[in-house]
């Protein structure tokens, strides 16, 4: 599993190489995203940027359906439509955890 830092040094590394291989400079991409060339450049070096900076330049370069695609789009299952009558579920709940002093074993029993 990869950290959260690879992660946006190879989101940065992908954009650069999309970048040139459609002959685009940094300076023509960051004004067309409507941020600054240090920005983009920080992007593209993977250093921490903010979710609005990646749309903007995903979006320029035509990414954007690439981007929802790839997050599941999270539909409740039809058989959980059907025991909820319809109605989409607001929040999530914690699952109940097994009762650990429930569990008996031999050396629960009571001293007489």
């Amino acid at each position: 599993m990869k950290t959260s830092r690879q992660i946006e040094t190879e989101i940065g590394s992908r954009l650069a190489r999309l970048r040139l291989s459609r002959n685009v400079t940094q300076s023509m991409l960051a004004e067309d995203a409507g941020i600054s060339v240090r920005t983009l450049r920080r992007l593209e070096a993977g250093e921490p940027s903010t979710l609005d900076t990646f749309l903007r330049v995903a979006l320029t370069l035509d990414l954007g359906d690439a981007v929802l695609s790839a997050i599941p789009t999270g539909q409740i299952r039809p058989i959980e439509r059907v025991s909820r009558a319809g109605s989409e579920r607001q929040r999530a709940r914690p699952q109940p955890q097994e009762d650990q002093d429930a569990t008996w074993t031999w050396d629960d029993e009571p001293d007489d």
